[in-house]
């Protein structure tokens, strides 16, 4: 029981507590640009949290039964940027072959997950955290969901903004960044909530 208790609490925490683009300020680029509309931002959040659940299944065991265990530690941020490179070649040939209209949608953006923060942050932060295989899988899946939150929500008032009369100074990025920081000072108020509730 306490075990499935500290599973919640480390996938709610990552959700909303923790989330890598609203709290931490990771992944910020595919966040901004991807947000206009709700199905790349869906697209670009389900593409991201598949890419980050496999990373962590992949870098886990690299970092504890390859890089550790013959002392080359100091290799792990190129090994695991290797790695989430090769994961998304993979998702982007899985979404040309079977999804090609999100593949087109998303563009350009959909190799910049290669070089997405948030992605590299969650598997380093996975081990920094002396997280075992399952808990890292649990943050990776938190953090994910998260990253899909923020994109869907942001894409709702990204429609409401764009149909709103913004003063000449503040259209585009200026309000795009304010609208952010309001979201992002909102889920701040979550920490309370979570450490309550499983108090």
């Amino acid at each position: 029981m306490e075990t499935f208790k500290s599973l919640i609490i480390i996938l709610m925490g990552s959700v909303l507590v923790n989330n890598y683009v609203l709290s931490r300020f990771l992944g910020i680029c595919p966040f901004l640009g991807v947000s206009k509309k709700l199905d790349q931002a869906t697209g670009m959040g389900i593409a991201v949290t598949f890419v980050m659940l496999m990373a962590t299944a992949v870098t886990y065991p690299i970092q504890y039964y390859v890089l550790e265990k013959n002392g080359l530690g100091y290799l792990q941020t190129i090994v695991f940027i290797l790695v989430i490179a090769s994961l998304v070649q993979f998702v982007e040939i899985l979404l040309k072959k079977f999804i090609p209209a999100l593949h087109k949608s998303l563009g350009v953006y959909l190799p910049l997950i290669t070089t997405n923060c948030a992605v590299l942050g969650v598997t380093i932060n996975n081990i920094t955290d002396n997280y075992n295989f399952l808990e890292s899988m649990v943050s990776s899946l938190g953090c994910g969901l998260g990253f899909l939150l923020a994109m869907v929500l942001f894409s709702g008032i990204r429609t409401y903004i764009d149909e709103s009369e913004v003063p000449e100074s503040l259209k585009g990025l200026p309000v795009t960044l304010m609208a952010a920081s309001f979201v992002s000072l909102a889920f701040f108020g979550f920490a309370g909530i979570i450490e309550n509730l499983f108090a």
